[in-house]
């Protein structure tokens, strides 16, 4: 690993510690007091631990089934002292994740069978869409790919202009049949213009409204037949942005996108503006979807590719020793 990888490397780590920052003060400073004093794990940190996880947006279903491995742990080693609790609970998480199909990735890939690549980005308006797909481009365009972002939100005149802003920030091409024209077709034309102009990467944005789950689901399925009329067996990925700060909303938006069609691949945006980080084991387990990008800062390298392992080193740093 030469000088700069390691730098960068460094870089992305220091990122993700001050990112998790508040999520790890949440929970370490209250499962610190409830251990206070005591030398085993008992059924009463038990119970304060599920109150914190919950309090940190884990959600309930996913606290109870971490709680339940928790008391199996300590049942089978028979004594667990507290200063064990953060190891086993650290491998639980990651453990869970794992079983999400959440895999550790290191940096922007590409299958070699999936060029262009096609993206279709979905998610409500204000949870930071735009905003990283523009990082994504951006990512992909310092690997030297050539990405064209398609204006597939032409309901807002906003969405198409901030989109447009951001390709040229970034350097790469840009689609557009301007507003009120039809999404779909603007779809499978940037698709068109990614095959005709050797784009490797082809990233849809699509509007943000979550009006009735039947409009909802006519229209991305409409876009998403449109793309794959184009190009068989795309779109190759449909990655939902959800806003990590709304907590339990991002629960709701993520359940109704996913009913209305085929999520493979979620980005959590804001996760430094939150204590309650908790969202990302929570949303993985309940709906089975991976966690392919987290946002921790605003910076243009500050959306990471999401890497299980990492993530939970750096919320337990200097709580328990790390996995490997």
């Amino acid at each position: 690993m030469g000088f700069f990888d390691k730098f960068f490397n460094k870089k992305r780590e220091e990122d993700l510690d001050k990112g998790l920052e508040k999520t790890k003060t949440n929970i370490f400073s209250k499962i610190t007091r409830a251990v206070a004093g005591k030398s085993t794990v008992d059924d009463e940190i038990l119970d304060e631990l599920e109150q914190i996880l919950i309090s940190a947006d884990v959600g309930l279903e996913t606290t109870i089934k971490i709680i339940e491995r928790l008391e199996a742990r300590v049942a089978e080693d028979k004594y667990v002292s507290t200063s064990e609790l953060n190891d086993i609970l650290q491998d639980e998480i990651v453990e869970l994740l794992r079983e999400n199909n959440t895999v550790d990735l290191e940096d922007f890939t590409i299958p070699q069978d999936q060029v262009p690549h096609v993206i279709l980005v979905v998610g409500v308006n204000g949870v930071g869409k735009t905003t990283t797909i523009g990082k994504i481009a951006h990512q992909y365009q310092k690997k030297g790919w050539d990405v064209v972002l398609g204006a597939g939100d032409t309901f807002r005149a906003a969405a198409v202009d901030q989109l447009k802003i951001w390709s040229e920030r970034v350097g790469c091409a840009f689609y557009s049949k301007g507003m009120k024209s039809d999404p779909a077709a603007v779809a499978y034309e940037t698709v068109q213009h990614a095959m005709n102009h050797s784009k490797r990467v082809a990233i849809i944005d699509t509007a943000g409204r979550l009006h009735t789950k039947i409009n909802l689901m006519r229209e991305l399925t409409k876009i998403r037949n449109s793309i794959n009329k184009k190009l068989p067996g795309a779109p190759h990925e449909v990655l939902l942005v959800l806003d990590a700060t709304t907590g339990q909303n991002a629960f709701e938006q993520c359940r109704k996108f996913s009913e209305a069609t085929d999520v493979t691949a979620l980005a959590l945006t804001k996760l430094d503006g939150t204590a309650k980080g908790g969202v990302a084991i929570g949303i993985s387990d309940q709906f089975k979807i991976p966690i392919k990008y987290i946002g921790v800062g605003e910076g243009m390298e500050q959306l990471q590719i999401f890497n299980k392992k990492a993530f939970v080193n750096s919320l337990f740093k200097g709580e328990s020793s790390t996995v490997s």
